[in-house]
């Protein structure tokens, strides 16, 4: 029997229920993140056998990491040389795997899946995040509200580790019931039509093009989503403001600051920042300036913009380019380098730089509250997911905004499969094969403007594609595809959003 383990849990477990969140959040500003970050990285070589020969593995001497001046000149962990080198018991605390008591598989993107342990306190700090949202996004600590969990259930952890979050948060005193249909849309959709009317508002949470899945569905059942006063979480993937304008549409939102969220997560560290009212209105701004956006994040595209908790997650920025992470868990990171393309920067630092580029107030773009000032993190789409086309790096979120025009939306799911391919004469060409909605035909005019509005937002956004791409060039092949296609858009597969190397 593990005979401390009851008194510590009922500790941790007490100290998240009796304390506010604002009092929380006051107790992390005036924390230091690099100390605190520090003796994450001393509590873990002194208890995880993995993390002190990994070190002697990289060079490091274990002994001789005392000052916070040594926390920056670790070895950076990966998968491949922590993850997959050592014995999982040997990653937990005390080189045994039983310090865990729940288990999560990772999604296998990067082709082999993953199992990440974590005890029930790992969850807590999580919870935090959902918190913040349900608190100060949803009013949910004074509205009935119903959680409805989209995320696949089972050993994935986006619907678990969700569903305990939602659970804290009701054991919390918040006014929330959480039903668990996962991913199948018709217990999705007959939980909202039956438990929505009990509750004032009716949250989502699941991948966004999941969602959208449901959301369509639904409508063409004839449900009445304003009834609902549907609120939505998203995890999973970057996605555009005209999207997310889209969304709240179709379920009568006015308000995107506060009627969505989304999560930036991994199945390593959990949630690792979450938007809030502000970061939303932020990225709308963004999105209306795209040379601001450009000059801030180095891009054409838009990235997910969140704010983090570096006591609960220390970000750190590897040459100028990709992301590390350090954070308590089942498995401890210690500058664990997820490797997501992405940027650091303070609250001051940013408001400043809008400021100075003309951004004067954020009412206009739907934030009316006190904000937040947590710093931000921003992170791309995968990059494996970008075709060169005449030089010009051409990313699905461009694409994406073409998609997702209104008079468009009517016709087209939002999905789509971009490549380069050649015709007979050897000429390169853009193709974007795009998917219908239900019962939408194909025809040459449906095509054409969709191709349209494909290039218009690719010639505002991309400003590579408009200098690169010769003007005769521009203008993308679109293909229309039936509702589920099973060569580019299978039911339940993970989508992908370009291929390689085709040939007309």
């Amino acid at each position: 029997m593990k005979t401390d383990c009851p008194a510590a849990v009922i500790e941790r477990l007490s100290a998240f229920l009796n304390t506010s969140f604002d009092t929380i959040l006051q107790q992390r500003l005036t924390a230091d993140p690099v100390q605190h970050a520090l003796q994450l990285c001393k509590n873990t070589i002194a208890g995880v056998p993995a993390y002190r020969q990994f070190l002697q593995d990289q060079g490091a001497d274990p002994g001789a990491i005392t000052g916070a001046e040594d926390f920056a000149t670790l070895p950076l962990q990966n998968k491949a040389n922590y993850m997959q080198k050592y014995p999982l018991p040997a990653r937990c605390q005390g080189g045994r795997i039983t310090s865990c008591d729940r288990l999560a598989v990772s999604s296998g993107s990067t082709g082999i899946s993953t199992f990440w342990p974590r005890a029930m306190t790992d969850e807590l700090d999580i919870a935090l995040r959902f918190e913040q949202v349900f608190r100060y996004s949803f009013s949910a600590d004074n509205r009935d509200t119903l959680a409805v969990v989209c995320f696949p259930l089972g050993n994935w952890v986006g619907g678990v580790f969700t569903t305990s979050c939602c659970w804290y948060l009701a054991q919390k005193g918040y006014p929330l019931t959480v039903a668990t249909p996962g991913n199948k849309p018709d217990e999705i959709l007959r939980a909202v039509r039956e438990l929505g009317p009990h509750f004032e508002q009716t949250v989502l949470l699941g991948y966004p093009p999941f969602v959208k899945d449901v959301i369509d569905a639904g409508s063409a059942q004839g449900m009445e989503w304003r009834a609902y006063r549907i609120k939505f979480v998203f995890a999973g993937e970057v996605f555009s403001e005209e999207w997310r304008n889209l969304m709240l549409r179709r379920v009568g939102s006015t308000a995107p600051c506060y009627d969505s969220a989304s999560l930036y997560g991994t199945a390593d560290g959990g949630v690792l920042g979450n938007e809030t009212p502000l970061s939303i209105a932020i990225r709308r701004f963004l999105a209306a300036h795209p040379h601001v956006a450009r000059e801030l994040f180095g891009e054409s595209r838009l990235p997910t913009l969140v704010q983090y908790d570096p006591i609960s997650r220390y970000f750190e920025l590897i040459d100028g380019l990709t992301l590390a992470v350090t954070g308590d868990n089942g498995v401890p990171l210690i500058r664990y380098h997820i490797a997501d393309r992405g940027g650091l920067i303070s609250h001051a630092e940013l408001i400043a730089f809008l400021k100075a580029r003309g951004m004067s107030s954020l009412e206009d773009f739907g934030f009316a509250g006190e904000a937040c000032p947590l710093p931000f993190v921003w992170v791309f789409g995968r990059a494996d997911f970008t075709v060169s086309f005449y030089g010009a790096n051409i990313y699905p979120e461009n694409v994406v905004v073409g998609l997702e025009q209104p008079e468009l939306t009517s016709l087209i799911s939002g999905k789509f499969v971009m490549e380069v391919k050649s015709d007979r004469n050897g000429s390169e060409f853009l193709s974007i094969a795009t998917e219908l909605l239900p019962s939408v035909s194909a025809d040459a005019g449906k095509e054409d403007a969709v191709a349209a509005s494909i290039r218009t937002q690719l010639l505002r956004l991309n400003s590579e594609f408009a200098n690169y791409v010769p003007a005769d060039k521009q203008m993308p092949r679109v293909e229309l595809r039936s509702f589920g296609d099973p060569d580019d858009f299978p039911v339940g597969v993970k989508h992908r959003y370009t291929r390689r190397n085709s040939n007309g």
